[in-house]
């Protein structure tokens, strides 16, 4: 089985976890454990990871969507637990951050176009010519799960990349959707696109703002998953 798990998020879920700004997702059942993101805050990572039993030593690749320090700020954390790691950055990540990774024994690899990270789970590669972002994509049973960070190419590009990286349906969105602020028309447009691309299930959460994500509740109702922090799914692998 895929598991899924939010081991960072501002949005709360299990009351038992610390909530911080920022995104950490985790991805268990495949021939590697993946970390998404890392959150702001290397401390509260390693404590709800550890709240829920998640090993941070049996973490084997960190895949980090974008350079902004929520999403990287506990990458440092991560390393004083388990100091073998892989790491994917895209590209356009500052070269001061790239030599500092290496400094520090990680396997860096630099993104650009769609990579694969472990079976079943791709990059999109890099999305964006302003703050250029990369998404996850996992290969499941019921279709595509698309993992985003903070989506601020848009969120319905990071969608139509990943459903070109992996020709699917989309069965899932989950993450940032960089939605915050946003009138209720506008997020209903995304919301018209989403659907035209396909997408099933619907779980927003960190940037997407609670305005936004009340709408997306209102409009996707069972098909709308609740994705703070401590949540889990779990997913049958491709067939």
């Amino acid at each position: 089985m895929i598991t899924i798990t939010m081991l960072f998020n501002n949005v709360a879920h299990d009351q038992h976890l610390m909530t911080g700004w920022g995104l950490a997702c985790l991805i268990e059942g495949r021939d590697k454990t993946v970390l998404f993101d890392t959150g702001s805050d290397g401390r509260v990572l390693i404590s709800n990871m550890k709240v829920l039993g998640k090993d941070p030593s049996k973490v084997d690749a960190v895949v980090l969507s974008h350079a902004h320090g929520d999403h990287t700020g506990g990458l440092g954390a991560l390393l004083g637990e388990n100091g073998d790691l892989e790491l994917y950055i895209p590209q356009s990540f500052p070269e001061q951050f790239k030599t500092q990774a290496v400094k520090l024994g990680l396997r860096l690899t630099n993104v650009h176009d769609s990579v694969g990270i472990a079976d079943g789970v791709y990059s999109t590669g890099e999305v964006g010519v302003g703050i250029k972002e990369q998404a996850l994509v996992v290969q499941t049973l019921d279709g595509l799960v698309v993992v985003t960070g903070c989506a601020h190419p848009g969120i319905v590009e990071m969608v139509t990349k990943a459903k070109q990286t992996c020709p699917d349906e989309v069965y899932l969105v989950l993450g940032g959707f960089h939605l915050v602020g946003h009138a209720q028309h506008e997020v209903e447009a995304v919301m018209n696109e989403l659907r035209a691309l396909g997408v099933k299930k619907i779980a927003p959460s960190h940037c997407t703002g609670e305005g936004p994500m009340r709408i997306f509740r209102e409009v996707w109702q069972e098909d709308f998953i609740s994705f703070g922090c401590g949540a889990t799914i779990t997913l049958d692998p491709p067939g």
